[in-house]
Formats: C-alpha cells, sequence, structure tokens
C-alpha cells in the first residue's frame, strides 16, 4: 500500500473561489438564515400565548418550528464563515457533529411532517373522533418518539461513519460535513455503510412517503364530498403545499444519499444538499403558518396586547 496519512481534520468546499460570488452566496445565506429564524421564532411565539392555538395542529407546527431553528443553525452559520473567509478547516469532532444534528434533525423533521399529514387525516376524514385520537397525551407521545427515533437513527449512522479510517483527501466536497462525501474519503471498504443507508432511507424516508401519499388520497376523497366549494379550496390549498415540501426535501435527499459514492463529486451535488437542509427550514413558515389566517390573527392580537400593556 502507499504511504498515506491518517486524517484528523477536513476541509469544507466553497460554491466558488471567486471573491464576489462568496460575498454573494453569503449575503444569501445569511439573509435565508434570519428570515428563517425570524419566521419561526415569531410563529413559536405567538402560537405559546396564544391559548386559541392551543390546539394539536399547532401543537406540531410549534414542534417544526423550533426544530427548523436548530436544524438551519447546524450548517449555516459555518458554511458563511467559509465563504467569506480563508480557513474552510473543520476539525473531526465539528465534522461529526454536524452529521449528527443534520441527520437526526432532517429525521425528526420529515417524521414531523409525516405526524402533521395524520392530523390533517384524523381532522377531515374522522372530525368526530379527533379530540380522542389526537389527545394532548398522543401528542407529547408521537413527540417524544420521533425525536428519540431521529436521535437513534443518527447516532447509529454517525458512528458507523467514524469507526472508518480516513487516510486519503481531506477535502470534502460540500459546504458542511455529511454521510456521503465523507465516506468518499475513507480509504476502506464502504459497502456496508452504503447498504445501510439505503435500506434505512427505503425503511425510513419511504415508508413516510407512502404513510403521507396514503393520507393525502383519502383526504381528497373525502375533500371532494365537500358540498361547499370554498371548503373544497380551503383543505387543498392547506394540503398541496405540505405535499410540495414533503416531496421536495425526500427527492432531494434521495439524490445525495441514494446516490452511489463512486460517483464524481459535482456543484450539483451542492447545490441540491441546499434543498434538504435549508430550504425546507425556511419555506416552512410561509408554507403552514404566516398563510394562515389564524396565525395572522394571533400575531394582531399578541401585537395589541403587547401594545396596550407598553401604554399602560
Amino acid at each position: 500500500m502507499p504511504n498515506s496519512t491518517t486524517v484528523t481534520e477536513f476541509l469544507l468546499t466553497r460554491f466558488s473561489d471567486v471573491w464576489e460570488l462568496r460575498d454573494l452566496h453569503a449575503m444569501l445565506f445569511l439573509l435565508m438564515y434570519l428570515a428563517t429564524l425570524v419566521g419561526n421564532l415569531l410563529i413559536t411565539t405567538v402560537i405559546t400565548f396564544s391559548w386559541k392555538l392551543h390546539t394539536p395542529m399547532y401543537f406540531f407546527i410549534r414542534n417544526l418550528s423550533v426544530l427548523d431553528m436548530c436544524y438551519i443553525s447546524v450548517t449555516v452559520p459555518k458554511a458563511c464563515v467559509i465563504f467569506l473567509l480563508d480557513d474552510r478547516t473543520i476539525s473531526m469532532a465539528g465534522c461529526a457533529a454536524q452529521i449528527f444534528f443534520v441527520l437526526a434533525f432532517a429525521t425528526v423533521e420529515l417524521l414531523f411532517l409525516t405526524i402533521m399529514a395524520c392530523d390533517r387525516y384524523v381532522a377531515i376524514c374522522q372530525p368526530l373522533h379527533y379530540t380522542v385520537i389526537m389527545s394532548p397525551r398522543v401528542c407529547v407521545q408521537m413527540t417524544l418518539a420521533s425525536v428519540l427515533s431521529g436521535l437513534t437513527h443518527s447516532g447509529f449512522h454517525t458512528g458507523n461513519t467514524f469507526r472508518l479510517p480516513f487516510c486519503q483527501s481531506n477535502v470534502v466536497h460540500q459546504f458542511f460535513c455529511d454521510m456521503p462525501s465523507l465516506l468518499k474519503l475513507s480509504c476502506s471498504e464502504t459497502l456496508n455503510n452504503e447498504i445501510l443507508i439505503f435500506i434505512t432511507a427505503v425503511m425510513i424516508a419511504g415508508g413516510c412517503f407512502v404513510f403521507i401519499i396514503m393520507s393525502y388520497i383519502h383526504i381528497f376523497s373525502t375533500v371532494l364530498k365537500f358540498p361547499i366549494r370554498g371548503e373544497r379550496g380551503k383543505a387543498f390549498s392547506t394540503c398541496v403545499p405540505h405535499i410540495l415540501v414533503v416531496t421536495v426535501f425526500l427527492s432531494s435527499g434521495a439524490a445525495v444519499y441514494v446516490k452511489p459514492t463512486s460517483s464524481s463529486p459535482t456543484i450539483q451535488d451542492m447545490v441540491t444538499s441546499v434543498f434538504y437542509s435549508i430550504v425546507p427550514p425556511f419555506l416552512n413558515p410561509i408554507i403552514y403558518s404566516l398563510r394562515n389566517k389564524q396565525i395572522k390573527e394571533a400575531v394582531k392580537g399578541v401585537m395589541r396586547r403587547k401594545l396596550f400593556s407598553g401604554k399602560r
């Protein structure tokens, strides 16, 4: 075997080394990051302080908002640093932490989106049993089960990745550490890792996608029976954006994680990763909450109370 040096740190990759483009990319990422934080923080605050929104649907929307703030914070701040500064290094521990949290938050995000589809199914197709099926205890249990599942899934794959030796190039062809990019740097056989990633992706992502699609098939078949056209339009406007976000989230993740590691890295891989790591947290406040009349009314109510208390 040729002489090789064990890797102790990694170098992340920019979209471009041109200064003007680096500034542009950093600005775009920073604006999306700030918009995500402000939108999700507003939603979390409004739902917490408005008793009218203390329902299962808004309970899960608030959980999703908190999750999205954590999810996007794992990658974007570090990405902005490597875009603007000449230091692209990330330690082995920092890389492992990024992989663990990205995979954990992505898994929990998918499970939350699945639960929200289930909530809509029960609300529309079984409204008389809604309060019994989606009781506060059940909602908390599903949330805790999702978080525990995400942490377990992420811990398994992170440990399985970092048991491999890295003694080739230390350049990660991605703006954050992720498993597919890291497996390409290993100097040992990674077939078992690829098989395990594929199996868990099919089981978790595929299972959730099938469940969501089946839920919406039942929802749409029920909605089409509504006698009032306005009610049908309201139901469709709530469900269709949900399906679009799930489709973009899963298709972009599958394009990166299910792709064979032997494939040569391209800029398209980096762009695709944006659609599962940054875009969903950015769009979720717009799709699920800021378009919602109840959320808007609650925001106005909270602002009026704050202004009134300030005057007193």
